[in-house]
Order: C-alpha cells, then structure tokens, then sequence
C-alpha cells in the first residue's frame, strides 16, 4: 500500500555542532563535520539528496547548533539543486536527538506532513527510504527504525536490539549494552508519524512529574536530580525506543545494503569509497573515465571536479576523490585519497590512503601514505590546512596539523 498521494512527508536531519566532532580534528578546524567532502559531495548531502527519492516530500530540515552562517550558502544551493526547500534550524543549546526534533515541531508541522523521516548527517548508507516507508506504512505503528546485522564483536559499539522475526516489531533496545545482545543494530535511520511528538512530550512531562513527587532533603539535592537530564533534553534511543519496544508502537526495516557510521577521518575516506561505488547505479556521470591518452589513468572510482587540473600521465583510483581547483602533476601516483580544495601535487608523488587538507602541497617524488587501517587513529595519513611536504619527503602514518612545513620524514607520529 503507498502513501497516499496528498499526504506530505518532511525528513529532518540531524547535524549536530561544534562542541561534537573532537574526533573529527584537524578537519574540522575548517569546515563543519557536515560539510566535509565525501566522494566530491558534502557529507550531509548525501541523505538530502536520498531524501529526493520520497515520494510527496515537502522539505528538509538540517537541526544543528553551528551558527547559521555556516549553512547559509550550501542550504540556498541545494534547495536550488534539489528543488526541494532545505531549511537549517539552529538549537540554541543540545535538546538531545529527540528533544531537538520537538523544539522545532511546529515549524516541522507546518504543512500536517502524515510522516516525519529522521536522519543522522554521519550515517553513510544507501538510504533505502521509499521502501522503509512502504513498509512502516504496512506496520501501522508510529516509528520504523532502519538496522543492520553487523558482526558479535562490534555490535556493543551502536544500539542492539531484538526484533520479530515475523512481525518485524522492535521487541527490545539497548543503547551500547556490556553485554552481548543481538547483532541488530539501529543504523540511526527513522520514520514516524506524528505522534512521536506526544511521545517526546511524555517524557518531558514523566521527567517533571518524577521530580516534583520526590521530597528532596535539600534544594541542592533536588538540583543535582534534576539536573542530570533537563526536562526538555530527550535522546531517541533510551527516552523513546527503548521504553516502546514491546507495545506494538515500533517497527524495523533491515538493510542488507552498506552502512557505516563516520567518527573519523579514517572512516570518512572509507565512506567516500561506499559513496563512489554508489555513484555506477545513482549517477555514473560524477565518475571520471580516462586512459593516459589525452586524460589521466583512472583505475576504479574516481571523483574529479571540473576546475581541477590532472596531467595526463598522472595514475588515479581506486577511490580518489579530488575537489576543487587542485593541481596533479606529471606521474603522480593516486590511491585511496581525499584531496581538498587548492592542493598542489607535484611531478611523481605518491598519495595513498592519506587525505590531503586544503591548500596543502605535496613536493616532487614525495610520498605521503598509511597502512589503509581506517579504524586505527594512524591508519590514515591526514595533512591539516596547508602542509607543506618539500622534494623527496616521505610523510607515513601520521597526522600533521595545520601550517606546517615539512622538510624530513615522518613516521607514526602526531606533528603538533
């Protein structure tokens, strides 16, 4: 059964803010986690544009607590891109994942939307939403969670849970439990009907009612209680999911397809891999083709943007993604790379499993790489704002924060 055809959908993504993605650094130094590029695209706009796929959708809301600013360009061009308005609502303070979607509710409602998509910016998946509509609509509960099996040994890092096997109803949840539950997890993907608000309004209310029954000794016990959780700060998974699971309100939709969640750089160019490969089925024409005739080499999944300049000789791929006004030199060698804008990478260097940061120039027969291990602090060479890597300079495993020049090589290390 499809929505019905006047019924309106709005998806609302959650990107988060400044005093998150510590993680990130020293990227996020320069821009906002949400507008890092994976495979040549910012990273929030990834989910936008799945959203596309819905059907009736009348906007995108961004909830974060960046300053507005530092949307305002990338929101009016994707609206125009997309042709869906995208609207960014800045929290003045963190209401938690499901408070923040309440603070906003009647800017969220404003067109009765009958379904209420929720993501989060650092999920990278193919976002299967029209089919989690479909089948949330066949459930007839108030929410639809998208999950994943992943393997025993690395479910207790994400939100474990227990579904029907039949009904596909969300019997249990537990938010990153110590012990071993189940190799489902909450791939942080959703669906809902409106009636998510009145559950995130219980809560809050549940929470001011607990505190004014309990007789505190003190005014200052009576703070310390309930200060731990402002009543207006409500988190999905332990104030939402979990107490519903088990009643019939919650449902699941597994994908079978990729999914990752991205912390870090390391996983960020990971991503960027998933991301290129889903371009040969989404949009082939981001991908560029070349054979060292009059273009350069491209083995596998490349991005390239039209105002970069590669020669001909150079080798890119499998997974380079190379952004705006960059420089490759004559024979250099590129593997399994995010190159930021304004990069210069002269005659023969190597760049392999390294993300090179803006403004940064690598030197002739240079090779700046790491082992490829994206989970690892230093599996993943990362060059913060203009580095410099003189001739001959060999950079492995290893982070260099900004405005640094480098004239010997390094290995493992942190150059602060």
């Amino acid at each position: 059964m499809a929505a019905n055809s006047k019924e309106k959908v709005v998806a609302v993504i959650m990107v988060g803010g400044p005093t998150k993605g510590t993680r990130f650094r020293p990227l996020s130094f320069n821009t906002p986690k949400p507008l890092f590029p994976l495979a040549g695209q910012p990273m929030v706009h990834h989910p936008i544009s799945a959203c596309r796929t819905i059907p009736n959708l009348a906007e995108v809301f961004l909830i974060g607590f960046y300053e507005e600013r530092e949307f305002a360009l990338y929101v009016s061009s994707i609206s125009t891109e997309l042709k869906v308005p995208v609207r960014y609502l800045k929290e003045e303070k963190p209401h938690g994942s499901a408070g923040g979607l309440y603070y906003f509710r009647d800017l969220i409602m404003e067109d009765s939307p009958s379904h209420i998509f929720l993501l989060n910016c650092d999920v990278c998946c193919n976002f299967p939403l029209p089919d989690m509509l479909d089948a949330h609509i066949r459930y007839g509960g108030m929410g639809t969670l998208l999950v994943s099996k992943v393997s025993a040994e690395s479910a207790n890092q994400f939100g474990e849970l227990v579904a029907d096997p039949v009904t596909n109803e969300l019997l249990h949840y537990t938010e990153k439990p110590e012990t071993f539950v189940s190799e489902l997890i909450n791939c942080g993907v959703y669906v809902f009907t409106p009636e998510i608000f009145s559950a995130i309004q219980d809560v809050s209310r549940h929470r001011e009612d607990r505190a004014t029954l309990h007789h505190f000794p003190s005014f200052e016990a009576f703070q310390l209680a309930t200060r731990s959780l402002p009543r207006d700060f409500v988190r999905l998974d332990q104030d939402i999911l979990s107490p519903l699971a088990g009643k019939k309100q919650l449902y699941t939709y597994e994908t079978v397809d990729f999914w990752e969640q991205i912390k870090t750089p390391g996983m960020s160019l990971k991503c960027s891999a998933l991301y290129l490969n889903q371009f040969r089925y989404t949009s082939p024409d981001l991908l560029a083709l070349g054979d060292g005739t009059k273009n350069a080499t491209i083995v596998g999944d490349v991005y390239i943007h039209p105002s970069a300049k590669v020669h001909p000789t150079a080798k890119l791929g499998p997974n380079v993604s190379i952004s705006a006004n960059v420089r490759v030199a004559a024979g250099a060698r590129l593997i399994n790379c995010i190159i930021l804008d304004d990069v210069e990478i002269k005659d023969n260097a190597v760049v392999m499993y390294a993300i090179v940061g803006w403004k940064s120039s690598i030197g002739k027969w240079s090779r700046v790489q790491a082992d490829g291990d994206y989970n690892s602090k230093l599996g993943v060479t990362i060059l913060g704002e203009a580095v410099a890597v003189e001739d001959e300079v060999v950079v492995i495993n290893s982070i260099i924060l900004p405005h640094k020049t480098l004239n010997i090589s390094v290995q493992d290390d942190i150059i602060l």
